[in-house]
């Protein structure tokens, strides 16, 4: 009798989380971009980039955000199959940016699995040199002429601050990461996890102007990590935020 009624509680953990990972994705897949975005996919040497573009304007600078590291992992800290990002907080973001020029960018493998995906792109060569190449690619093929302000989120917060570092000629305006990953070494060793061999890190901040917007509760990107990357030097603190929720942010922008 024991062992029925601990086989039926097992299975019932078991429905319970396939239900809950079926809406999930119902959840995922349900999401729409307002309609004044358009979805492009950006053809680069290595990858499809997925984009939700919103170009009203020749002459504005573009407000670029970049996707975080997504579903890189499962529950059980092992690599999922797909990156796509379940949580749709920069999207939402990127969608309330009334400047005239938005767009939403994400990660090589995200949304679009290219044939050159593999496991590393989103896992130890996350930031590699051909994923920031592709993602300069990226930004400079959507922004042409016009001023660029890219916003980085959690691991994007590391893509558009090497993007600064190894493309210089892009002439970023301004940089502003959320909840970001500004040294990668020091997160990785932080939690004792693998390091990230096969990417690229930042050696120091790039000089350009920039906020770092850290949630007070963060436990994936801690808050005294950003502190020590930075300096606590051009860092706001958004209390009762956590790593994917940030009430109200009101962000800064230069112009």
């Amino acid at each position: 009798m024991t062992i029925c009624v601990f086989w039926g509680i097992v299975n019932y953990m078991f429905l319970y989380r396939v239900l809950f990972l079926l809406l999930l994705g119902a959840c995922v897949s349900e999401w729409q971009a307002s309609g004044e975005y358009i979805y492009i996919p950006v053809s680069t040497q290595n990858f499809n980039i997925a984009t939700w573009q919103k170009l009203d304007d020749s002459t504005s600078s573009v407000h670029i955000y970049i996707e975080g590291d997504g579903h890189s992992f499962n529950s059980y800290g092992l690599p999922t199959d797909d990156p796509t990002p379940h949580g749709t907080f920069l999207r939402d973001l990127a969608m309330s940016d009334d400047w005239p020029n938005v767009v939403y960018m994400a990660r090589p493998c995200q949304f679009i699995m290219s044939e050159q995906c593999n496991q590393s792109d989103w896992t130890d060569g996350r930031f590699s040199e051909r994923i920031i190449n592709s993602m300069a690619y990226a930004i400079k093929s959507i922004a042409g002429n016009r001023d660029i302000v890219l916003i980085g989120y959690s691991g994007g917060a590391m893509v558009s601050g090497l993007v600064i570092q190894q493309y210089p000629e892009l002439d970023v305006k301004q940089w502003i990461t959320i909840a970001g990953v500004l040294n990668h070494k020091d997160w990785t060793e932080y939690f004792g996890d693998s390091p990230l061999d096969k990417s690229l890190n930042l050696t120091s901040l790039p000089d350009v102007s920039q906020i770092h917007y850290a949630a007070e509760y963060d436990s994936i990107v801690p808050l005294e990590l950003t502190e020590k990357t930075t300096g606590g030097l051009n860092v706001l603190i958004i209390k009762d935020a956590t790593h994917d929720e940030f009430k109200k942010l009101d962000i800064a922008f230069d112009s």
